[in-house]
């Protein structure tokens, strides 16, 4: 055990790998996320090929573009590294993420399929050479109804459990949401509705595979 009663990384995975409904999760999770990951590449390869259309966004259109990729991407990056260390110590955090990031994975592919956006006027591309993989290493401009890195954020912010950690990630979320409309990655429809959408996957998520019950619940 660690301070103040804490298991140790070991022994929290041992637990949770030992509990037939967690381990079953785990791994069953693990495996689809890394499928549709793994699908990405070859969805996005075929939106960036196609034409939509323009949104006339009052926004944007009073907001002067700026280049503003580093702070997005250290928010970012910072919010994934506390809430990997926080799974780490907890794999019921990780079960919550993982298969909320199925489902909204999911989600996005359906509505970036169904709305054909062009991407906004005066667009500065940003590029993330850790997550350029997912997109097959070539910028993509057109996956934008609804924005994956405001979910991202909202999604790290609802798996957090510490109330410091929650008005972190809750800061983390108002800042990306103003930067990537700054740097006109998106239009204010698809960073504005991207924390709707996420609550109400991660609500149902939990709900639907009944989440909730493993935190108390061994097996």
């Amino acid at each position: 055990m660690t301070e103040l009663g804490t298991p140790s990384i070991k022994q929290a995975w041992t637990a949770a790998l030992q509990s037939p409904k967690k381990r079953d999760k785990l791994l069953i999770g693990s495996f689809i996320v890394a499928i549709i990951l793994s699908s990405l590449p070859i969805f996005f390869s075929f939106i960036q090929k196609r034409k939509g259309i323009v949104l006339n966004d009052w926004v944007l259109a009073h907001l002067p573009a700026y280049d503003v990729s580093v702070p997005i991407f250290t928010i970012i990056w910072g919010m994934a590294l506390l809430i990997f260390i926080r799974a780490l110590y907890n794999p019921v955090i990780y079960i919550n993420y993982v298969w909320t990031l199925i489902f909204i994975n999911i989600a996005r592919m359906i509505s970036i399929y169904l709305v054909a956006l062009d991407p906004p006027n005066g667009l500065i591309h940003l590029v993330d050479p850790l997550t350029g993989v997912f997109y097959g290493n070539v910028v993509i401009t057109r996956d934008l109804f609804f924005s994956g890195h405001t979910s991202t954020l909202v999604l790290i912010f609802l798996c957090l459990e510490k109330r410091n950690d929650k008005i972190l990630g809750f800061i983390a979320i108002v800042a990306v949401m103003v930067l990537l409309l700054v740097q006109h990655i998106h239009y204010t429809i698809d960073v504005v509705a991207a924390p709707v959408l996420v609550y109400m996957i991660f609500v149902l998520t939990r709900r639907f595979l009944k989440l909730d019950t493993l935190k108390n619940h061994e097996n």
